[in-house]
């Protein structure tokens, strides 16, 4: 195992891993970092869970080191497809920053642009970045790339498939022409290797396993549920588990309507998808993290790019659509080497499309015919019966009826005005959400 001191990183970087407690590269880490401090052009790919973002972030931290910024005209940008990837890579390099003096920017879609414009006339250093905020900014004259000496793409994949590729072209095409640039994704093929071939020069490519290999210390399963019936139940009993589950649904209406299942059984159950504001995702992320949420029921938005850490069990409730999908949806559990369980829950007359799907992921999984009560269940998946004890909606407090005063006029205009106004799918009216980058998962 080669230790990050081997790796010719700063002083700075390698003491401030050591205080978190980190020393040992892991071997894609290992055998990119080298190659990218040197200031080569790196492809990287590898499963998920492997540690891409100290692969590239680390080494543009150490190249960006002693030199100064401008308002408005970083030195480093990291392009990502997701806000929730944005915020888990500043807050992985945000430390490593500071031990070097340099400061780290995110900007995302979703907030208020104002906060980005302000947070921009300071310097930034290096800038993470969802293209379709980076591109709002460029566009009010508040952010310039001319100044970028090295770019990192992580999920370039996943920005292909969600149809960021003319966005992502067009911000390159920004930056210096002879700038380095670091590509991480699951697959090199395709769009992606568009993007490799009109951007890069003379890449390395390092690849720390097969595009459809799965991870060793991952379990895989096909539940036989039979009808839907009975895979509702199953669900609610899954739902009522100890540990960290995802529950992965197809659509958004899809994910609203299971967390209000799970919730109404008492299971303490928090959605997230395309259609949530910035703040709800953030704090549903948030609470599944620190373990208060137990179960995050989403969309595909959340397969990428979600490192949680001890999530032991992913369950499609809806077998995804293609088999790449699986891949990134499993690849929440079992991440650096820890074990982790996934379920897909198969209805009758789903079972010969899941088995090709499996069959294309390159996925060996035992078959199981269960019901909501029978033993294989709980063994899998550690079911168990859920308190049936309704739970508010949530982030929603129960309402506190004021007695004191029945005249005061601010208690009869809450009581008077309508605090049960409710969209038709019964969660509370929200406002119209700020421009977000991309389609909506």
């Amino acid at each position: 195992m080669t230790t990050f001191s081997e790796l010719n990183l700063p002083g700075p970087i390698v003491r401030e891993l050591r205080n978190q407690g980190i020393t040992d590269a892991f071997p894609i880490q290992e055998a990119a970092i080298p190659d990218a401090l040197a200031g080569r052009d790196v492809l990287g790919r590898g499963p998920t869970g492997s540690g891409k973002t100290f692969t590239f972030g680390l080494p543009m931290l150490a190249r960006l080191m002693g030199a100064p910024s401008r308002p408005g005209r970083p030195r480093g940008l990291i392009l990502v497809p997701t806000r929730e990837l944005a915020t888990q890579i500043r807050e992985r390099l945000d430390a490593p920053a500071n031990a070097l003096g340099l400061r780290l920017l995110e900007v995302v879609g979703g907030i208020n642009i104002n906060r980005n414009i302000t947070a921009l006339a300071a310097p930034v250093d290096l800038l993470v970045a969802t293209p379709g905020r980076a591109q709002d900014l460029i566009n009010q004259k508040k952010l310039s790339l001319a100044d970028v000496e090295v770019t990192a793409l992580d999920e370039a994949d996943h920005m292909a498939d969600m149809g960021f590729l003319p966005q992502v072209r067009k911000l390159m095409d920004l930056t210096p022409p002879d700038g380095q640039r670091l590509l991480f994704s699951a697959t090199l093929d395709g769009d992606v290797n568009k993007l490799v071939n009109r951007y890069m020069h003379n890449p390395v490519t390092h690849s720390t396993a097969p595009v459809a290999a799965s991870v060793s210390t991952m379990e895989h399963y096909r539940l036989l549920v039979g009808g839907r019936d009975s895979k509702n139940l199953v669900v609610l009993h899954i739902g009522a588990r100890e540990g960290k589950t995802i529950m992965f649904m197809r659509t958004k209406h899809g994910v609203d309507r299971q967390v209000k299942k799970l919730r109404r059984e008492g299971i303490n159950a928090v959605g997230i998808h395309g259609d949530k504001g910035q703040n709800s995702r953030t704090n549903a992320l948030a609470g599944f993290a620190d373990g208060s949420i137990p179960v995050l029921v989403a969309t595909d938005i959340a397969a990428r790019g979600i490192d949680v850490d001890d999530v032991s069990l992913v369950v499609h409730v809806d077998p995804p659509a293609e088999h790449k999908a699986y891949l990134h949806r499993a690849g929440r559990t079992a991440r650096a080497g820890t074990a982790g369980t996934v379920v897909t829950l198969v209805m009758d007359e789903q079972i010969r499309e899941v088995r090709d799907l499996f069959k294309k992921a390159g996925v060996d999984a035992t078959e199981v015919k269960v019901t909501e009560s029978s033993p294989q269940l709980a063994t899998i998946t550690g079911a168990r019966r859920p308190s049936g004890t309704p739970l508010s909606p949530p982030g929603q407090q129960q309402p506190v009826r004021r007695q004191n005063n029945p005249n005061n006029r601010s208690d009869k205009r809450d009581s008077t005005r309508n605090p049960r106004r409710r969209s038709r799918s019964g969660s509370t009216q929200r406002h119209r959400p700020t421009r977000k980058d991309g389609p909506k998962g």
